[in-house]
């Protein structure tokens, strides 16, 4: 069907116009045509507003450490479009994608030809992780992202030993409802009889839905901030510092690399997951191994520094609650210095709250747009915001000028943020 990856990459890509179609019919459906391959995997399943990649880099990070192979299906993707499925944070080749797309692409064919329609994107990369991981490479573990929401999402299909659910906050707010409670089950919607759910969610009426869920699957419910404490905490130069009591375990200065003061509550995730796992004899992690992976994990496109001079950071803040992230992590790490933030957003985005979030910490804004469909226009940025200094320019190269004219001033940083689809292109350009 495809004798190269490049053709492959473009069918791939073409399949973005059917868009985004909730429902689990087309996955069930293809999967069963490929023989269950999403029944033959230790699989860990992570849902969540945000926080849901750095989670998953944490506790893959602390499985290797302990010396387990642990596979990774994660979106969108950063630097490559082959990182979606990776193995110990590798991602794999283009020629298993090749082998993917030439095996699952027949069947997408002829699934277009049943009553349930043609297949999304998504839906045909998730089909190719499960066959990745059940036929081509078994690994010890492989954690699953969910794409969108989690009800009904392609990923949804999982049988996992163990569910996470990491936050819940206002984003795709036409699919999955626009109040925390109706967020917080479409999230919950992945929890699985039987199978145990690990949280981090503190708002109270989206943890009550978690933990309802939880009783009617008779599920074991470990809350963050119900059942642990998190204390000695502190923002390093170069990462994050703090304690941890679990029900099971005291850990007294745990370190990460990736900054961020929510990136303790990642990080104290990964570790409750890491202990569920011991604890039920599926892994065995040593507090040594677990302390390592922690500090060793990393995690691109998350307040990632790319350039020394100026100071460089880019973050995929592509939600108001990941704004106000940014804006803690901001106060932690750079109080004093001026702030020159570079933006662009998608057009379905709450761009407008997240920009009065912005003009809270920002010298000055540069508004850009990049070449994606769904990208909004950098006028229509600029006409949102009512800083005193700011800027806009439709050519996502006025970013390095931008970075350019600041390379002089002393207390400068750079942060450039807003969708993920951005940040990556940015990213991109900066490190070649």
């Amino acid at each position: 069907m495809f004798k190269t990856f490049d053709e492959a990459l473009s069918w791939i890509n073409g399949r973005l116009k059917f868009g985004v179609k909730p429902g689990l019919e087309r996955m069930e459906w293809l999967l069963r045509k490929l023989g269950h391959p999403e029944k033959k995997l230790n699989a860990v399943h992570v849902a969540g507003t945000n926080g849901k990649g750095s989670t998953i880099a944490f506790l893959r990070s602390v499985l290797n450490e302990a010396g387990y192979t642990a596979g990774t299906f994660t979106s969108p993707y950063i630097i490559t479009f082959n990182e979606r499925i990776s193995v110990d944070g590798a991602p794999i080749s283009d020629e298993e994608w090749t082998a993917l797309f030439n095996e699952v692409g027949p069947l997408v064919l002829e699934l277009e030809k049943t009553e349930f329609g043609a297949a999304t994107e998504f839906e045909i990369i998730t089909a190719c992780a499960f066959l990745y991981f059940a036929k081509y490479r078994r690994t010890d573990f492989v954690i699953f992202e969910t794409g969108l929401g989690g009800r009904l999402d392609s990923t949804n299909v999982v049988k996992p030993m163990l569910t996470v659910i990491t936050s819940i906050g206002h984003d795709h707010t036409a699919i999955l409802g626009g109040t925390l409670k109706e967020i917080a089950a479409e999230k919950a919607g992945i929890i699985k009889r039987g199978v145990p759910v690990i949280t981090a969610v503190h708002q109270h009426e989206a943890a009550e839905v978690i933990k309802r869920k939880a009783m009617e699957t008779e599920s074991a419910f470990i809350s963050l901030h119900e059942d642990c404490q998190l204390y000695g905490e502190l923002s390093l130069p170069e990462g994050e510092q703090f304690s941890l009591k679990t029900p099971l375990h005291h850990y007294e200065g745990i370190e990460t690399s990736l900054i961020g003061t929510h990136q303790r509550q990642n990080a104290s995730l990964a570790i409750l997951a890491a202990e569920w796992l011991t604890a039920e004899k599926h892994a065995a992690i040593g507090e040594k191994e677990l302390k390592r992976g922690i500090r060793n994990a990393g995690w691109p496109g998350r307040f990632e520094k790319v350039l020394n001079k100026p100071l460089v950071y880019i973050d995929g803040a592509h939600n108001k609650e990941g704004m106000e992230r940014l804006a803690e992590t901001i106060s932690s790490h750079f109080a004093g210095r001026n702030i020159h933030v570079c933006f662009s957003a998608l057009k379905d985005k709450p761009y407008r709250d997240m920009i009065r979030k912005i003009e809270s910490f920002a010298s000055s804004i540069h508004f850009t747009s990049f070449d994606f469909p769904r990208a909004e226009s950098a006028q229509k940025l600029f006409e949102q915001s009512t800083a005193d200094y700011k800027t806009f320019d439709e050519d996502i190269a006025s970013v390095f000028r931008y970075i350019e004219e600041k390379a002089e001033e002393e207390k400068a940083v750079v942060v450039i943020t807003g969708s993920l689809y951005f940040i990556s292109a940015v990213r991109a350009a900066l490190t070649e």
